[in-house]
């Protein structure tokens, strides 16, 4: 990329980067990484999904651990996943099966953000369970590619759909740019993609500032900056007007506009997806990288949706597996006829797997010590399995994999050096992430 190609809002990227410690050759490279780089969508299975039931059953366990599923083979010899994913059970051949996660971390808050951003989030004096969304997280994926590999083309970097991951007080951590500030945050979709009434004005900031709120509020806004710059012309000042300025430009956009015209799409792609939010939210997943969104994060039901402790079986089968199976291979399959499959990596895992045993609800309990999840696309080498689980799918037999390998997977499938030096609110040095990139995906 040539100094002549940088725009005003590329030099303002600059300014704003070199105050958090990247330089100007830096951010050349690393929108000359971004030009090149692919595209991530994570589906996320908030709570935590079963592996027993999905990706790793164990036919010959005792019934108090093998469950009231029965399995399906797939298109990799001996290989079985649950009865309720024959779709993806058929497309194995471009899948790689992961069945050796394992962490420590059993609380869905801690163990979200570590999915969510790639690091474990920092201890703070209180229960992790009672910590969420801080200034002193981590960053979510998003707000770590806009600091370092931004995007050249005026689309955000990250977008969650289709709601954010709230329970009554509690904003489950992960979900924004904690430390580097409101300028770095993603944006958050937050209304159903398969609604009658989906529009983009259903996009939001985390802090709660929403594009229609900022175009009905312009005057208002102009003269509340100018009081705020006689009070504050430091950095936190300048990351409130630039996240203002970003939603107005996000919101006049035709890019934007053109990435969430969801009934642009023909009925029967919508069909084959699913009428459902977890089909229609994967759609405008494919939508959104297609217009050049990096990273995606598509929350697979409200906060806890896959923390089955009880009715376990129903749960799945009604409802949980149906719009993985039927949304995701969709996914793969609008992406392959579209020869961007290799272009965009599908990471489909939760924060933690559920207990091999079976509680007497019935259901399945929280269980961070071996799980399992599946990748598809960007480069991944499908028909694999990677790792092994015990024989009741409860801890890993091989080399275990933990979320900070999701993470450094993600960034360095999105033009990003896991590695690269940040500094936080203190100014202390910190590597982005800590993870290894899972060589075997690609390599076998």
């Amino acid at each position: 990329m040539s100094l002549n190609r940088i725009d005003r809002r590329d030099l303002l990227q600059v300014g704003c980067s070199s105050f958090l410690g990247l330089s100007l050759p830096a951010l050349l490279q690393a929108a000359e990484n971004r030009r090149n780089g692919k595209s991530v969508i994570l589906v996320f299975q908030t709570g935590g999904g079963s592996q027993l039931e999905t990706f790793d059953p164990k036919p010959d366990a005792p019934d108090h651990i093998r469950g009231e599923f029965k399995t399906i083979q797939t298109k990799i010899p001996g290989v079985l996943f649950g009865e309720h994913l024959p779709k993806l059970a058929e497309r194995t051949d471009k899948i790689a099966v992961v069945r050796s996660f394992s962490h420590g971390d059993n609380r869905h808050l801690s163990g979200t953000h570590n999915t969510l951003t790639g690091e474990p989030q920092v201890f703070r004096g209180n229960a992790n369970e009672d910590k969420e969304l801080s200034r002193l997280d981590r960053p979510s994926y998003g707000g770590g590619v806009k600091l370092i590999n931004p995007t050249i083309n005026g689309m955000p970097c990250q977008v969650t759909l289709p709601r954010p991951l709230i329970e009554g007080p509690l904003t489950w951590p992960g979900q924004h740019a904690g430390f580097l500030g409101p300028k770095y945050d993603p944006w958050q979709v937050n209304s159903d993609p398969n609604g009658k009434d989906f529009k983009v004005h259903g996009i939001q900031m985390m802090d709660g500032i929403t594009t229609s709120r900022l175009t009905n509020r312009v005057d208002f806004l102009k003269r509340m900056n100018h009081q705020q710059r006689s009070l504050d012309r430091f950095a936190k000042g300048i990351q409130f007007t630039s996240q203002q300025e970003e939603a107005l430009n996000l919101l006049t956009s035709p890019n934007i506009a053109k990435a969430f015209d969801i009934n642009a799409e023909s009925d029967e792609l919508r069909d084959k997806y699913g009428r459902s939010e977890y089909g229609q939210t994967l759609i405008l997943a494919r939508r959104l990288v297609e217009h050049g969104v990096p990273y995606v994060q598509c929350n697979m039901g409200i906060v806890q949706s896959w923390d089955t402790h009880s009715d376990n079986f129903p749960r799945l089968k009604d409802k949980l597996l149906p719009g993985i199976d039927n949304g995701v291979s969709a996914l793969m399959d609008d992406l392959e006829e579209r020869s961007m499959l290799d272009d965009v990596l599908i990471v489909v895992v939760g924060e933690f797997g559920r207990t091999p045993n079976i509680n007497k609800n019935p259901g399945r309990d929280h269980w961070a010590s071996g799980y399992s999840g599946i990748f598809i696309g960007g480069g991944v080498r499908g028909g694999q399995v990677i790792g092994k689980s015990d024989k009741h799918a409860g801890h890993p037999e091989t080399t275990p994999y933990h979320p900070n390998d999701i993470g450094a997977t993600v960034y360095s499938t999105l033009g990003v050096d896991p590695a690269t030096i940040i500094r936080d609110r203190e100014n202390r040095p910190l590597h982005l992430n800590n993870g290894k990139v899972m060589e075997k995906l690609y390599t076998g």
